[in-house]
């Protein structure tokens, strides 16, 4: 299975990190923006980088869609996985466009109500986790799999 993960740096990329033990065992490809934590992905990983994007910077969001779509089309994964930020509204939405799945794991620090993208891609993702469980009750197809380490 080929999987895309999308995340930007900071805390979501030390999430996505925190999944090493699934992720490597899959062929992969990363989507992230570049900066001193994500710079390492360029060692030993295949990676496309994109420019930040600011939380509820819709501009950059309408901006980068022809970039994202090209991506998505040039790697063909089999699903996509984030763990956000803002990058990932733009891969949902083309997910869903042509049929990938697509799965966001929302951040440890949304213990009571879902961050801004997570609230956009809850409407198209396929699967969407939680590490609240008090928020599988506000959102009822969130899925709750614990607590992050």
């Amino acid at each position: 299975m080929k999987l895309m993960l999308v995340c930007t740096s900071g805390g979501h990329f030390a999430t996505m990190s925190s999944l090493k033990s699934f992720w490597s065992l899959h062929e992969r490809v990363w989507i992230s923006d570049f900066k001193r934590d994500t710079e390492i992905l360029k060692k030993t990983e295949k990676v496309h980088w994109m420019p930040y994007q600011a939380p509820r910077d819709f501009f950059s969001l309408i901006v980068n869609f022809p970039k994202t779509f090209k991506i998505i089309r040039l790697e063909k994964p089999d699903a996509i996985i984030s763990t956000g930020a803002s990058l990932a509204i733009n891969f949902a939405f083309i997910a869903k466009l042509l049929g990938i799945r697509f799965i966001y794991i929302e951040s440890i620090s949304r213990a009571k109500e879902l961050s801004v993208s997570g609230k956009l891609v809850y409407l198209v993702c396929d699967e969407f986790y939680v590490q609240w469980p008090e928020l599988c009750q506000k959102y009822t197809r969130a899925i709750f799999k614990g607590y992050a380490s």
